[in-house]
């Protein structure tokens, strides 16, 4: 994936929501970032509209928006940590099985093309 995601926004709304339990105002702003990050996080164009529907439903889609973004990095980065481990045991079989396995259950776009870069330039030996 050539472009880069800013997910600072994203972070600090659902802080503030979370955190000090700031109402969420559906603004246009707030609906723009929301439906920009539901497309960069794999949900659907469909259901982010019906979710910004209603504030009840906008704050769902915060909360889905903010789980995938931490649940994959930390998939990700506990993944490449291993990764990393069976590279320098010299096995890299091991070493593209775990970008597979990211692979086989990410469905944040950004996640799987880290995921697929990592796999795709590894060698095939030490």
């Amino acid at each position: 994936m050539s472009e880069t995601v800013d997910w600072g926004p994203i972070r600090e709304l659902a802080r503030r929501v979370s955190t000090t339990g700031a109402r969420l105002a559906l603004t246009t702003e707030a609906k723009a970032l929301l439906r920009r990050t539901a497309s960069e996080v794999g949900i659907s164009d469909s259901e982010a509209e019906s979710a910004l529907a209603t504030e009840e439903g906008a704050l769902s889609l915060l909360r889905e928006e903010s789980q995938r973004i931490r649940e994959g990095s930390h998939r990700l980065m506990d993944a490449l940590h291993r990764m990393y481990q069976h590279k320098d045991k010299g096995d890299f079989g091991s070493a593209r099985e775990e970008m597979r396995g990211v692979l086989k259950v990410e469905v944040v776009p950004h996640y799987r093309a880290l995921a697929q870069g990592q796999l795709d330039d590894m060698p095939d030996e030490p």
